[in-house]
């Protein structure tokens, strides 16, 4: 199994399509602190309409304590617009958690330093970015395909 998690993230509304997929995929989602936004599960399993109580959801109150959380768990994969490494040419392992930066900038350098990969979106179309939530479930399901998880 693959997990995905959200460093800080900033919109809501985001958060709620990423627990909307965490439960259509059955992944774990793990939500990082502080939010940019007033956090309690209850107003995101809102935006969530009826996913979120069918997503497994856990908080952490910050980076450190996802790192505890996560020790010994699999490897961390950073998804960025700045990586060399296309997300297609990724060997997924059971246990790696997909790490999704805030929308508004990412990931600091000290958290990039500490995640095991990154991997970029390839986007012959010449846009900047993707949307959150897409790019989790592009690479959810890649992940997913790799791990024989797809139906």
């Amino acid at each position: 199994m693959i997990a995905l998690a959200a460093y800080q993230p900033d919109f809501p509304a985001n958060l709620g399509l990423l627990i909307r997929l965490a439960a259509c995929m059955d992944v774990p989602l793990h939500v990082i602190e502080p939010c940019g936004f007033p956090f309690s599960l209850r107003a995101v399993r809102m935006k969530a309409l009826d996913y979120g109580d069918l997503a497994e959801i856990h908080r952490h109150l910050d980076w450190n304590r996802f790192l505890e959380a996560r020790a010994g768990q699999g490897r961390l994969i950073l998804l960025t617009t700045g990586a060399d490494m296309p997300l297609f040419d990724c060997r997924f392992r059971p246990g790696d958690c997909l790490l999704l930066g805030r929308e508004s900038c990412g990931v600091p350098a000290e958290v990039a330093a500490r995640t095991d990969l990154a991997l970029r979106i390839p986007m012959p179309g010449g846009g900047r970015s993707l949307n959150i939530a897409l790019a989790a479930a592009m690479a959810v399901s890649e992940a997913s395909r790799q791990l024989a998880r797809h139906p």
